[in-house]
């Protein structure tokens, strides 16, 4: 990923800059930041990526 720096007066300008910059990309580059916030998220996260063990426990109950 290029990394660039720009200065602007207003927060507008701003704005519309960073909406001309992701008109730009191509779909395909557009799929490939979506892939790479994903994976910075799930590194993030505190959950399993493979998701949570199933246990089964089968017990018998006294009856009184």
């Amino acid at each position: 990923m290029e990394r660039a720096v720009a200065k602007f007066r207003t927060h507008r300008e701003a704005e519309e800059a960073t909406l001309a910059y992701y008109r730009r990309l191509t779909p395909a580059e557009r799929l490939e930041i979506l892939f790479q916030l994903r994976a910075i998220a799930m590194k993030e996260d505190d959950v399993a990526p493979e998701g949570l063990a199933r246990i089964y426990r089968i017990t018998q109950l006294k009856r009184g």
